[in-house]
């Protein structure tokens, strides 16, 4: 039974939270988070959990053998580095730090500590079936590939508001907030891109930072996978934040559709006519419950002694991929992975 204490309970946390409560296997211990109403909640919500304001409190006296880390970037670095040796294990919400910089810095002093990443897109049950079906080799070599991020909540002067406000002063937003996500998803899906090309631009002028744009990342094998994000645009979806927009896969025997609702539709080369592809999925919380979905699998991992996937040591791919996507949009051209990162 691993023992479990989460610091920060803010807006995304409260699936992290839920989801540690309800996985077999886990303990969650205690919670920590600096506001008193937040507190207030927490106690009513979680009536067996240890609810403290002071983190480094909560950790001396419970003894957790895992921290998730649900706090801002800005947070990150002297959390990692207070509990490094203390805990077993931690994990670390993305944006993951404030810079590659910083957390190539946090990864270098993590010594007999695991340090794992919040990434649960992956995780989403459509994108398990889809890697399954390419790796099946369903679709034959992937050619060509497009993911449409639409989720619609970017347009007005009220943009954000509601919900994550922080989004409107963020002076990175699409890639570093949102497109993250892709970039690490699509090397689950597609394996490591070679190069890329990125066009990034300010749709509404409420908001500091980029909210729509294209990342064209190119293949080993020569294939093109696209990510075409504009969070001002919705798409067909009953709840549009369930896959946050379509993804369009064609390969050489095969092309497969990702509708809004997470159908998967798969149209044999030369055939006329889709045919829907049935798996199961679970529509609970946020993404087809990935978040469980990825915490069952650190558990799972750190009991069999495993590495999961979302490892930081890997993660930091995804953060120097981002810096390269900043850096093409700027210079305006595009750049070689193997010859940008050191």
């Amino acid at each position: 039974m691993l023992r479990v204490a989460v610091i920060g309970a803010g807006y995304f946390s409260r699936f992290q939270i839920s989801a540690w409560a309800r996985m077999d296997g886990i303990t969650l211990t205690g919670i920590a988070d600096i506001d008193a109403e937040t507190r207030a909640r927490l106690a009513s919500d979680f009536p067996h959990v240890q609810i403290f304001e002071d983190a480094d409190q909560m950790v001396s006296s419970l003894m957790p053998d895992v921290i998730d880390i649900a706090t801002p970037p800005a947070t990150h670095a002297d959390l990692i580095r207070s509990f490094t040796d203390r805990v077993p294990t931690l994990i670390c919400q993305k944006p993951f730090c404030r810079s590659l910089e910083e957390a190539r810095q946090v990864v270098g002093s993590l010594g007999e500590t695991k340090l794992l990443i919040h990434e649960n897109f992956r995780f989403q049950p459509w994108y398990r079936e889809i890697h399954r079906l390419i790796h099946q080799h369903r679709l034959g070599d992937i050619r060509q590939a497009r993911f449409a991020l639409r989720p619609g909540d970017g347009e007005g002067p009220d943009a954000y508001l509601d919900r994550q406000p922080y989004f409107r002063d963020m002076p990175h937003f699409l890639i570093r907030e949102t497109g993250i996500h892709y970039v690490d998803t699509f090397r689950f899906l597609f394996g490591e891109p070679v190069a890329l090309y990125a066009d990034l631009r300010r749709t509404n002028p409420v908001v500091a930072g980029e909210d729509s744009g294209q990342v064209i990342f190119e293949q080993p094998n020569g294939a093109r996978i696209t990510f075409d994000g504009n969070r001002t645009l919705d798409h067909v979806a009953r709840n549009p934040r369930l896959t946050m927009g379509e993804l369009e896969i064609e390969g050489s025997d095969a092309s497969l559709s990702l509708t809004g609702d997470g159908e998967i539709f798969l149209r044999d080369r030369g055939s006329n006519d889709w045919q829907q592809h049935l798996y199961p999925f679970e529509d609970l919380d946020f993404g087809g419950n990935c978040v469980e979905a990825l915490q069952t699998h650190f558990r799972d991992c750190l009991s069999d002694g495993d590495l999961p996937e979302t490892a930081a040591q890997d993660y930091l791919r995804n953060l120097e991929i981002e810096t390269l996507i900043y850096r093409s949009s700027k210079e305006g051209r595009r750049l070689t992975l193997a010859e940008e990162i050191a």
